[in-house]
């Protein structure tokens, strides 16, 4: 079918061309409207890919810093429970403790797991990795001291060879009697 004819063969009376190929100035007389662009359209994908893929790896450099950053939160609750657990061997500090090393230990085996969602090119995770490190073992640090307070770390020569006498008490309290 020839261009221009309908379908019974008449010619149409007019048309419109919308390409415009011409390169003479007299086409270019009239300005573009406002926020018209003559880039192409790949030109315009490829800049709005740019964008989206730049603003995903923003938002996972920011979630992956809050990862980092929650282990924090946990130390601070971690700590508030062994103060409240007191210093007396009994089994709800035993056990506090306990979670206390335990939860820092696991979390330090899985960093390559919690960070992966956030693993690109762009995003840098060497920082929040090392923060994350270092908050764990702060919490361990915590476990470690207040199984020092507890008194069940040997930290004396006599905790390891049975024939030297028991450490010397340092300090020792009573209720207002007299224990001399």
């Amino acid at each position: 079918m020839e261009k221009g004819k309908g379908v019974m063969g008449m010619g149409r009376r007019w048309a419109v061309e919308f390409t415009d190929n011409s390169i003479a100035p007299a086409s270019r007389d009239i300005p573009d409207p406002l926020g018209f662009s003559r880039a192409s359209p790949d030109q315009d994908d490829s800049a709005v890919a740019r964008q989206k893929k730049d603003a995903e790896a923003n938002w996972k450099a920011q979630k992956a810093w809050e990862v980092a950053q929650a282990p924090f939160k946990n130390l601070m609750m971690m700590g508030f429970m062994m103060w409240m657990s007191g210093s007396t061997v009994h089994l709800f500090s035993i056990g506090i403790t306990f979670s206390a090393l335990w939860q820092p230990l696991s979390a330090l085996q899985g960093v390559g797991k919690v960070f992966e969602p956030y693993k690109d090119n762009k995003v840098e995770l060497l920082g929040p990795k090392l923060l994350y490190i270092a908050l764990n073992l702060g919490g361990l640090a915590l476990g470690v001291w207040k199984l020092n307070t507890l008194g069940l770390l040997p930290t004396h020569a006599s905790d390891w060879v049975s024939s030297l006498p028991p450490a010397q008490e340092v300090e020792y309290s009573g209720g207002g009697i007299p224990l001399h």
